[in-house]
């Protein structure tokens, strides 16, 4: 269903994204933010899936800059290798890859014939908070146990479009307390608690968890048909 192309950051830097076109004129557009583990087959099956309920669904490559190409699985040697990678790009000068997200999000508008919404994982929850945070031209952002977005850094930032967030009451990465101290500082955020772990929304780790990804998935659904269409 979907494709690689190449999207060209403000910088001039291009940046590839696998883009997945719905059958249909789009609904509106989804850029999803990968995991630490690259744009993947979990990635892109993600992206299929929204192109499959009618959204232009647009995933960049946001380890691009530090070193293109990843695409990683979940063991723990794999982890290793994609914690470097985001310690590389955590390094970047300026934006980081903040400028790669925002090419996604102009090509999403430009394509997907209506609003657009973000979408991410782990490092890439982070990300997306940061995205509706900072960046322009989006109308809702979804989070997955974002890592290191309740710190007090980060809850410090104040979004600008409607938020959504999931946490895993058992992840190891994300306190519940921390959960419960971002919830209070943004009561105008969406915050669920699952009980499952980090991860829980990727059926290619061991700590998937089908009944809270599916409840996840519908909220999930259902925020974006609310603020994108």
């Amino acid at each position: 269903m979907g494709q690689f192309v190449n999207l060209t950051s403000q910088d001039g830097f291009v940046v590839p994204a696998w883009v997945a076109q719905p059958d249909g004129p789009p609904r509106g557009a989804v850029v999803v933010l990968q995991e630490i583990f690259g744009v993947n087959s979990h990635i892109r099956a993600v992206a299929d899936r929204f192109a499959a309920r009618g959204y232009l669904a647009v995933a960049p490559a946001t380890f691009a800059r530090v070193q293109p190409g990843v695409d990683l699985g979940y063991s723990e040697a794999d982890m290793g290798v994609g914690f470097g990678f985001k310690t590389a790009v955590d390094a970047l000068p300026g934006d980081g890859v903040m400028p790669d997200i925002q090419a996604a999000i102009d090509y999403a508008a430009q394509h997907g014939g209506g609003k657009v919404g973000i979408v991410g994982f782990c490092w890439g929850g982070l990300l997306t908070w940061r995205a509706a945070c900072s960046l322009k031209g989006l109308s809702a952002a979804v989070c997955y146990y974002g890592g290191g977005m309740t710190t007090a850094d980060e809850v410090a930032r104040q979004p600008q479009v409607p938020v959504l967030a999931h946490f895993g009451q058992r992840d190891h990465w994300i306190s519940v307390d921390s959960v419960q101290a971002f919830a209070r500082a943004h009561p105008e955020v969406q915050v669920h608690v699952y009980d499952a772990d980090h991860g829980f929304n990727c059926d290619q780790r061991g700590s998937y968890d089908e009944a809270s990804a599916l409840v996840a998935r519908d909220r999930t659904l259902a925020f974006f048909a609310k603020h994108v269409g």
